[in-house]
């Protein structure tokens, strides 16, 4: 379990797209209950609160609003199957779902993106929804890369990212993040660069892993951080930010997010992404970078 410190919890709210969450708490006979929704947001990191919005008509409406706390359960990107049992109406809706009790006592989904277990702080009424405003007791988060849905359909970042790769001169890049810290390796010039491969014929998703795999660490493909065109070297350029867990890496060395400790860095293009990523990690608020090496936007995710 994290702790809870204002900028771990600042890094779990801006390291997943907003995607598909299950809420989940106990009614008042003390049985589980929850429901798929994609209203999650972070309103406070001190103290910590976040809200989700329930709808008036719910059949969990009198349950939750009574309840003490429940969870936040943002859904994993090979979950597709549990949002659908929690948005439809099932006899048991746990039953076929792996879950436990969370530190602060509501139903915690396992192998989710990340959870956060929360007292209930208020509830608004806000039209035909009620929002559910709670404080964060406890919360983790994984590497595992979130579920998003847009426009009646399931989409992941490796989904994004293959409909990217018809490309065939394209770079795929590893953004390896960890405690404010990212990898990178010897660029064989006496620089440093992001571990990097060629797509290919492997997807994007696996040359990614393949670049995590190399690494020695544990982590999976995150969220499409950065795109754009490499004119001088005429190719195509994805970087995925990652998370890693704890480990000591086979190859290079992780590098405090900071200007003097990136100097190293050999290409602008690559430089000046890490520079982007440090000043947004203080924030807590991420952006996907579309353009070439030169010039480009920043666009937020939503």
């Amino acid at each position: 379990m994290t702790s809870l410190d204002p900028r771990a919890l600042r890094n779990a709210f801006g390291s997943f797209m907003t995607g598909v969450t299950v809420v989940t708490a106990y009614d008042k006979n003390r049985e589980p209950i929850g429901f798929t929704a994609n209203s999650f947001t972070s309103v406070s990191l001190d103290p910590p609160l976040v809200l989700v919005c329930l709808a008036k008509t719910s059949q969990n409406y009198d349950a939750l609003t009574s309840a003490d706390g429940f969870a936040v359960n943002v859904l994993a990107e090979t979950q597709v199957d549990v949002s659908n049992t929690f948005a439809w109406p099932v006899a048991d809706r746990f039953a076929t779902t792996q879950w436990e009790n969370g530190p602060h006592g509501s139903p915690i989904l396992a192998d989710v993106s990340a959870w956060f277990d929360c007292a209930m702080h208020k509830t608004v009424e806000a039209g035909d929804h009620v929002i559910l405003i709670g404080t964060v007791m406890a919360f983790d988060q994984s590497s595992n890369p979130g579920l998003g849905y847009v426009g009646g359909a399931y989409v992941t970042p490796a989904m994004s990212a293959e409909a990217l790769a018809q490309n065939s001169n394209l770079i795929v890049s590893a953004v390896i993040e960890r405690n404010g810290e990212v990898l990178l390796i010897d660029d064989g010039n006496g620089g440093l660069a992001l571990p990097e491969t060629s797509v290919k014929d492997q997807g994007t998703a696996a040359a990614v892993q393949s670049l995590i795999d190399a690494a020695g660490l544990t982590a999976k493909p995150g969220f499409i951080y950065s795109i754009f065109e490499d004119l001088g070297r005429k190719r195509q350029h994805i970087a995925f930010l990652c998370s890693a867990a704890q480990g000591t890496p086979k190859h290079g060395t992780f590098v405090p997010l900071n200007t003097t400790a990136l100097d190293d860095v050999s290409d602008p293009a690559i430089l000046s992404m890490l520079e982007r990523l440090s000043r947004e990690a203080i924030i807590g608020s991420f952006g996907i970078y579309y353009g070439n090496q030169n010039s480009g936007e920043v666009r937020p995710i939503a």
